[in-house]
């Protein structure tokens, strides 16, 4: 990539391949894509799964919580939330003290989907071809480039 792209001038052409949106975008794609053999097995879109992933991490959480853990609105996870209540791998019961909140918690279905979780995990590592280093500096710097932006943007 030139190293001036980001010092061109107004009526120079960028490439769309140059620029970091693009990358980024098409580079989503691309890993969503990837997911896809493996977790159609279990009959899991991208969504649902990282949204198991997080309950897994951390379980009978408010919907609040969890937006904020997947940094994604309420209007996003709302739909997600209910394909996985209506397979039985969540369910979403409002507040006692605060019938506001909604928790969200693991059936016994959706914490025993987490057992395959350490071979998606390795087979997409493998799919990337990169090495384990490599792979921790990309991960690092583009959660560097998120938090940036996001506080930009706050």
């Amino acid at each position: 990539m030139p190293s001036n792209i980001y010092e061109s001038e107004p009526d120079s052409e960028i490439k769309i391949s140059n620029l970091i949106c693009f990358a980024i975008y098409s580079a989503s794609t691309a890993m969503n894509r990837t997911y896809q053999p493996y977790l159609s097995k279990l009959g899991l879109t991208y969504p649902q799964y990282i949204t198991l992933s997080a309950l897994w991490q951390k379980d009978r959480v408010t919907v609040g919580s969890l937006c904020r853990s997947l940094q994604m609105e309420t209007n996003t996870l709302t739909p997600i939330l209910q394909r996985l209540e209506g397979r039985a791998l969540v369910t979403r019961v409002r507040g006692e003290k605060d019938e506001r909140q909604v928790i969200v918690e693991l059936t016994p279905e959706g914490k025993s989907i987490k057992k395959n979780q350490i071979d998606i995990v390795n087979c997409i590592t493998a799919d990337t071809e990169l090495d384990r280093h490599t792979l921790e500096e990309l991960v690092a710097g583009i959660i560097e480039l998120r938090d940036n932006l996001n506080e930009k943007s706050a």
